[in-house]
């Protein structure tokens, strides 16, 4: 018989990662920006015509984007504990069909949080299992005008905190569930403002929506980690072979939790999550600016850097991000570093790789000239 011990065990496994990603919800593993190139920049990309990591930042980036792509990424997760056995995947793919004039995406998120013991009433080991949090998800995004594309994704979510009856509560510590983003981004091309046409791009995106999570009974489920993204992108400087682009992302938690710990349904929440002032609301916020260099024709070379804050009484996570890449052929690899500023913080010396391979024209390939394509159009052909 599983007794206290359990219990105990899965409840700091719970509180952990809600303690370093900002939280009053469950399943936080949903809020870790899961890409180095992004997380390099702050962790910024909702304005961003991403890669297939678009699936997390803006699902609508999408829709602007054209051939195949499989993204892997791994990190040991919250190295500033010291455990080896705590560690981020997340896997990700695009697929354009023409037929459905978009752009489909795929996405398989793991954070292994280790080994955890099983003891009976007397205390003696009984036992172990393998706890971790997953979610499979699978979405779509399409450009309703040229300028502007919406995005939908829906997610399988699974959690494994503890296996059988813990104590003498009702559930399982297991627990099931779903939840779906809308999003839109807006990528200018021809307007009177010449210094935004093609350059500028202003995304939202609202995850993870869907009902609470229960992992021993009802009353005390806990709501999903529906989160508010607005991004806005903006390439600087643009040439055949340097190109600059800033991004700035602003997030903000869509929960409600009362003082009695009851916490609002999540169509409720969307909008008391709002209440209690104007300072509480900016306090809620998360902000985060990041830049972006490549260099090369196609892009060769990247290196990047950002910045992140969080306000003291909502997470106190404050820290600065630095990314490089390198493409060659269809093959490109990223990876991101996080220094947190505060010593022995979790998140320090914090790690991404990413590995992807592409097919395909890339969506960043150089564009022709104009006196390239008039030759190509012309009847006689292009001259000797």
């Amino acid at each position: 018989m599983q007794k206290s011990f359990l219990v105990i065990s899965a409840l700091m496994v719970l509180s952990l990662t809600k303690v370093y990603a900002q939280g009053e919800s469950a399943v936080p593993f949903l809020l870790i920006g899961p890409n180095s190139r992004n997380a390099g920049m702050g962790e910024t990309g909702t304005g961003l015509i991403n890669d297939a990591s678009a699936m997390f930042w803006n699902p609508a980036g999408l829709g602007f984007q054209k051939g195949i792509q499989i993204t892997i990424t791994h990190s040991p997760w919250l190295p500033g504990l010291g455990l080896s056995d705590l560690f981020y995947d997340y896997l990700s793919a695009k697929y354009h069909l023409k037929k459905l004039k978009g752009t489909l995406g795929l996405s398989v998120t793991y954070l292994n949080i280790g080994k955890i013991i099983k003891t009976d009433e007397f205390g003696n080991e009984i036992g172990d299992y393998q706890a971790f949090d997953g979610a499979l998800a699978v979405g779509y995004g399409t450009k309703v005008t040229k300028d502007l594309s919406v995005g939908v994704v829906t997610r399988f979510i699974y959690s494994k905190l503890a296996v059988g009856q813990v104590g003498g509560e009702q559930g399982t510590g297991t627990a099931y569930n779903m939840s779906f983003d809308l999003s839109t981004l807006w990528r200018p091309s021809k307007t009177k403002f010449k210094f935004i046409n093609d350059r500028l791009g202003i995304g939202l995106n609202i995850s993870n929506i869907g009902p609470k999570v229960t992992y021993i009974d009802d009353k005390q489920a806990d709501p999903l980690p529906t989160n508010l993204r607005l991004g806005i992108g903006y390439d600087v400087y643009k040439s055949e072979y340097n190109n600059l682009t800033i991004a700035v992302d602003f997030a903000k938690l869509l929960v409600k939790r009362r003082e009695n710990g009851e916490s609002d349904p999540v169509y409720k929440a969307i909008f008391t999550s709002f209440g209690g002032g104007f300072n509480n609301v900016m306090k809620s916020i998360q902000s985060s600016v990041g830049a972006e260099y490549w260099y090369g024709n196609p892009k060769l070379i990247g290196l990047r850097g950002g910045f992140f804050y969080e306000d003291p009484d909502r997470g106190k996570r404050k820290f600065i991000t630095l990314g490089a890449s390198i493409r060659y052929s269809l093959y490109g690899f990223d990876f991101s570093y996080i220094n947190t500023i505060e010593e022995n913080h979790p998140l320090a010396n914090t790690l991404r790789f990413t590995l992807s391979v592409s097919f395909g024209e890339p969506d960043d390939a150089p564009k022709k000239k104009a006196d390239e394509k008039s030759k190509e159009k012309s009847p006689e052909g292009p001259q000797k």
